[in-house]
């Protein structure tokens, strides 16, 4: 019985160590971190399996050849090589000046310096919800980085793999030592903090960087400074953190617009609208594209077939009356018009309706209607809406993918305890763009409670680094 005793009480004393070491993780991270918290935080970073790692980190270059096919994509139908419905969906709603600076030649083979997908973890493997290359939170991902590697984390990326992989990034735009400017809109400005640790590391790696917003850039005949540590500088790599949908919102965005075209300042995420489209996954599931895209992609082909989910481009215009529209089915019968989704039972509605780009709504979960979330009064509310958006701002309905179940564990301030937690999570992996390859620099794990079907940065989700099991 003695030994029974011992046994159970060294069991105690082994759980509640471990626990007290988890909390002191935790306030380590909420006193050294120099952005503000507005997440759990966890004791240790999200962990994946090798081969989860393995195919994540295939992506990068798998999403850059998908950016430079659908550059190929739009400027064949804009030649006429290619079907002019390609280039009309990708050019709706845009104005004159967006669409004139999409199609320089000069600026042809730009691509966006970080590609970012969106990807759940699911019981049949990833699912790439959407991909991003005007992307938040990698300057989150960074300090997060170096703070769990403090812990004794071997993170995914190391302690510098986004400021690294950004610095090599930005100096492969100039044949010189770059000056680079992160400019930040009054729309994104939640995002002015992350951008400003971001700017501070990569100067203490020596890239002379800042944040700015857009009214503190200074235009002369031969570019755009900023003044900054004294002096006045001229920017040579300005990186666009601000949308193109609110150009007309950025002040002094003719001298901006003017500098790029004169070829007096590089920028990235290039001004190419429809890189940004969320039915760029539609053009790839078109079946009448399917032999074109494998062509170019070879057996990446198959390979984002079965991780991005199926897609369509809700159009409002009729159909031939023999005619039905690929892949989708309501009710187990062929839709021939998108009107019929509105019908579908909440049951059958595993859809996610979503605005394709261009507009405020498109982007954190603005403008995101999750099928079986919903009443079938306000179901039809949506659908409706988004047939009525479609010349100005159209719309995309995706087969919804159900995040998995994960286990996690988040401090609780309330009552100085560490909690564990079931969620669903979903992982940001930025990739960095230079030369002809990419460098995956880490990824961010957001993981949202399970009754949560959308999931994003919130205040009860978990924010951290990722990390290789038994790493």
């Amino acid at each position: 019985m003695e030994f029974i005793k011992k046994i159970v009480l060294n069991e105690v004393i082994r759980t509640l160590v471990h626990s007290l070491r988890d909390v002191e993780a935790c306030l380590r991270v909420e006193q050294e971190f120099q952005q503000k918290i507005t997440w759990r935080i966890s004791p240790r970073p999200f962990q994946i399996d090798r081969n989860t790692y393995a195919e994540i980190e295939s992506l990068g270059a798998l999403l850059l050849e998908f950016y430079r096919c659908i550059q190929e994509l739009y400027f064949g139908s804009a030649s006429g090589r290619l079907p002019r419905w390609i280039g009309e969906y990708l050019e709706l709603g845009k104005p004159e000046q967006v669409i004139e600076y999409g199609r320089m030649r000069r600026f042809r083979r730009d691509v966006p310096l970080i590609i970012r997908p969106d990807i759940l973890l699911t019981e049949d493997g990833l699912a790439i919800t959407e991909l991003d290359s005007v992307p938040g939170g990698f300057g989150l991902t960074a300090e997060l980085g170096r703070a769990y590697t403090l812990l004794g984390y071997d993170v995914i990326g190391g302690p510098d793999g986004i400021v690294q992989g950004f610095a090599q990034g930005i100096r492969g735009m100039v044949e010189e030592e770059p000056v680079a400017a992160i400019v930040v809109s009054e729309e994104s400005s939640d995002y002015r903090e992350e951008m400003e640790w971001l700017a501070k590391a990569l100067r203490e790696q020596g890239l002379m960087c800042f944040a700015v917003a857009p009214q503190e850039l200074v235009f002369q005949e031969d570019g755009l400074y900023i003044r900054a540590a004294g002096e006045i500088m001229r920017i040579t790599v300005l990186y666009r953190f601000f949308e193109l949908f609110d150009l007309k919102n950025i002040p002094k965005i003719d001298l901006i617009m003017y500098a790029v075209r004169k070829r007096l300042v590089r920028v990235t995420p290039p001004l190419k609208s429809y890189l940004e489209e969320k039915l760029n996954f539609a053009l790839f599931h078109h079946p009448s594209l399917a032999e074109w895209w494998e062509e170019r992609l070879g057996e990446g082909f198959a390979k984002l077939r079965a991780v991005i989910p199926q897609t369509w481009v809700v159009d409002n215009r009729p159909l031939p009356p023999h005619a039905v529209i690929p892949g989708l089915e309501v009710n187990g019968r062929p839709v021939t018009d998108f009107s019929q989704v509105a019908q579908a039972t909440q049951s059958g509605r595993e859809f996610v309706l979503k605005v394709s780009g261009f507009s405020a709504l498109a982007w954190g979960s603005r403008g995101v209607a999750v099928g079986q979330d919903l009443s079938q009064a306000d179901w039809n509310r949506r659908v409706a809406e988004a047939l009525e958006s479609f010349p100005t701002n159209p719309y995309i309905l995706q087969e919804f993918r159900k995040a998995r179940q994960v286990e996690t564990a988040y401090y609780d301030s309330g009552n100085g305890t560490v909690r564990e937690m079931r969620g669903r999570v979903r992982l940001c992996p930025y990739f960095f763009v230079h030369g002809p390859g990419v460098s995956l620099g880490g990824i961010l794990a957001t993981i949202c409670p399970a009754d949560k079907k959308l999931i994003h940065g919130m205040v009860d989700a978990v924010m951290v680094p990722t990390m290789v099991d038994g790493s």
